[in-house]
């Protein structure tokens, strides 16, 4: 679409300002109330069915609907959902920013006490979410706007669910992007707001050591990783590596609550030392690039959790070791003792040998002199 357009007579199309999976953003110029806005086209590509079509202009008004629930400084706020070509387009709140995934891609790992301010915002939108009984399902650096002041906005809502709300997902299918899916949702389980806290964690670990904690470049691998492997390890995150690790516990019940992160984060924010540099770390290998492609992908259910469950049984039978196999014994270096030991008799041999000659020696002599 040529920039100038009016959308419903009344949105004019200015600029393209982002792109995804799921449709295009556009700034544009609301001429009725003169103030500037975003508009988000949902694109249907070529091999899009009229179900799936129908689905993606439901999944935005739900978008809509979800978004304008939850009134915080923290979330894009909805204006206006308008029709036009068939489909319906988003007309947002225009942050004049640019996502944690380009700053991230631009400036790589982010100071601590960047990231701490990003996390207090970030819990503050999900917890504000989950109040209005929304899940938001897509919490990554792509989904976080940062303004010239340092703060985040979460936006896109286009998979979140609503209490109340029936499914788009067709039965068995799972929704997300793999590197910010949670263990639970990655085996097929039902959306819970612990999902997002997982995912606000897996952000925060991107923007602080600059690659996500659990890529495996192919969507499927990274989804088992996240399943059965430990993150990567940190070299950046400093003070905030507890709380990051908590927020990314297999165990739902093991991560702290919104209010106990944003505890932690507070904490780190106010120390003295959140704003020094980190100290180098370690050579390590180059990490990848943060992914430019991130999208919502759609994995089979039942698939995942047979993977999952396959990956699990390996990773056992390769850390834990049977009760009846016996240790082996530590070596005893015998030879190197040997040539310790023996040149030592030796030595104490010569010596008293040395000692008893001398002793002879004195007793003869003090025989002669006698005699």
């Amino acid at each position: 679409m040529s920039t100038g357009r009016t959308v419903a007579g009344r949105y004019r199309i200015t600029q393209e300002i982002g792109r995804g999976g799921m449709g295009v953003v556009w700034l544009a110029h609301d001429q009725v109330l003169d103030r500037e806005v975003a508009v988000k086209e949902i694109t249907f590509g070529p091999q899009v069915s009229p179900t799936e079509r129908a689905i993606l202009c439901e999944r935005t008004l739900r978008e809509a609907r979800a978004a304008g629930r939850v009134d915080h400084p923290a979330v894009t706020r909805v204006h206006d959902v308008v029709e036009e070509d068939g489909k319906p387009w988003l007309v947002m709140e225009h942050v004049r920013s640019r996502t944690l995934l380009q700053l991230v891609q631009e400036h790589g790992p982010l100071r601590v006490d960047v990231v701490a301010r990003l996390g207090l915002d970030l819990l503050d939108a999900v917890a504000a979410a989950h109040r209005e009984g929304v899940v938001h399902r897509d919490v990554k650096p792509d989904n976080v706007l940062v303004d010239d002041a340092g703060r985040a906005h979460l936006t896109d809502f286009g998979i979140a669910t609503t209490t109340g709300d029936s499914s788009l997902t067709a039965t068995g299918t799972v929704l997300g992007s793999p590197s910010y899916m949670s263990p639970e949702r990655a085996t097929g389980q039902q959306p819970q707001p612990q999902d997002d806290l997982w995912s606000v964690g897996a952000t925060l670990y991107t923007a602080v050591e600059g690659r996500p904690p659990f890529d495996r470049g192919d969507p499927m691998a990274t989804l088992l990783a996240v399943v059965s492997d430990h993150p990567a390890p940190m070299v950046h995150a400093g003070p905030l590596q507890p709380v990051l690790v908590a927020m990314l516990a297999r165990d739902p019940q093991q991560r702290p609550t919104p209010g106990q992160a944003r505890v932690a984060f507070d904490g780190v924010l106010h120390s003295p030392t959140a704003a020094a540099p980190a100290p180098a770390p370690p050579p390590a290998p180059r990490p990848r690039p943060v992914d430019a492609g991130i999208q919502v992908q759609r994995f089979d259910a039942a698939d995942l959790r047979r993977r999952a469950h396959d990956a699990k049984e390996i990773l056992r039978a390769l850390t834990d070791r049977p009760a009846s196999t016996p240790t082996p014994p530590r070596p005893r270096f015998r030879f190197k003792r040997r040539w310790v030991v023996v040149p030592t008799l030796l030595l104490v041999l010569l010596a008293a040998a040395v000692v008893a000659g001398g002793i002879w020696l004195v007793a003869e002599g003090g025989q002669l002199l006698g005699g």
